[in-house]
């Protein structure tokens, strides 16, 4: 285990990239039939391929709001803040 604190946006970039890995495993799952000749999977297989999209915008939204933490806790530091303390 780490023993640095988790961050804000840290909870989003891990849950984007369960939601994209997800996704990729439904969007394997729905090309295997293509190339194995066997029929093709339901439609609602291919909707679940979306998530990989969905995952990488969940997780740039967690990087994105880690990254204005970090610009307002050197903001903060760099007035010297009490609250940056």
């Amino acid at each position: 285990m780490s023993s640095e604190t988790p961050r804000a946006g840290d909870l989003l970039v891990r849950i984007g990239a369960i939601v994209f890995l997800v996704g990729a495993v439904a969007t394997l799952a729905t090309v295997a039939p293509l190339f194995l000749g066997a029929d093709p999977l339901p439609p609602a297989a291919y909707f679940v391929c979306m998530l990989m999209g969905v995952g990488f915008l969940i997780a740039g939204g967690g990087v994105l709001r880690s990254i204005a933490d970090q610009r307002r806790q050197a903001r903060a530091s760099a007035t010297g803040s009490p609250a940056a303390r």
